[in-house]
């Protein structure tokens, strides 16, 4: 019975389960956590307490793996790398998208054409994360920044699946919103999942588990896509001067 700790820092999103055999037996989340840091090891006690299922008795641990927000990938990350290495459990990375767009399935509706999912991550202003997936979630390409100004969204769509086609095109994630004034083609469904889940790693976690699909604990970084996006005060900026 494999046991496995989910943890979900990709986003806004602070989230923290516990999975046996990729059911979901306990699950803590926050949808607009302050501070990951603060709130994770809170959330997996909690989880702890309610599932019965002590840290020690973990088969192992599992992180999403981005893309998503540079601090907040770096708290999730941190924290499963200290549990694998205080327990000597292994380290699974999940695709942050793939999750996503593995939740969007109940949703697909099989009328004749292929089905692909396009997994959206907010990188804020007028930028998203994203790649497309097939039905057996096969990447299409590999994750992406894809600024939405004039036709590049539809460009990068149509670059990857036919618009003619009998195709469906499922849409999720919390950058699906950014989408909201554009013209799809016909085939298109927007899901109602939009926000990353410790839940939705469930299910890849167990099959990498099952696959021996564990990470390098002292070499594993996550999929950042950009640096820290980091500031000076304008204080500080006139003390420099």
């Amino acid at each position: 019975m494999a046991k496995i700790l989910l943890i979900e820092t990709a986003t806004e999103v602070c989230s923290v389960a516990i999975a046996v055999e990729g059911v979901v037996v306990a699950l803590a989340e926050a949808s607009e956590s302050p501070s990951h840091s603060a709130l994770l090891t809170m959330q997996i006690s909690q989880c702890v307490r309610e599932s019965g299922i002590e840290l020690a008795e973990l088969d192992a641990v599992a992180v999403s793996n981005g893309p998503g927000s540079y601090t907040s990938l770096r708290v999730g990350v941190s924290v499963a790398k200290g549990i694998c290495y205080a327990l000597n459990k292994p380290l699974i990375a999940v695709d942050t998208l793939g999750s996503l767009a593995l939740a969007s399935k109940p949703v697909a509706a099989q009328d004749g054409g292929r089905i692909y999912f396009l997994p959206m991550i907010d990188a804020r202003r007028n930028e998203v994360w994203t790649s497309v997936y097939t039905s057996a979630l096969e990447r299409v390409n590999l994750p992406q920044p894809l600024i939405l100004e004039n036709n590049s969204f539809i460009e990068y769509v149509t670059s990857c699946i036919d618009p003619d086609s009998q195709d469906t095109l499922i849409v999720s994630g919390n950058g699906s919103q950014k989408i909201a004034d554009v013209t799809l083609f016909e085939n298109t469904v927007v899901s109602p999942i939009k926000k990353c889940s410790a839940q939705y790693l469930s299910e890849l976690a167990f099959y990498q588990f099952q696959n021996n699909d564990f990470q390098d604990i002292a070499y594993f970084e996550p999929l950042y896509m950009k640096p820290p996006n980091i500031t000076v005060s304008n204080k500080s900026a006139w003390h420099e001067k």
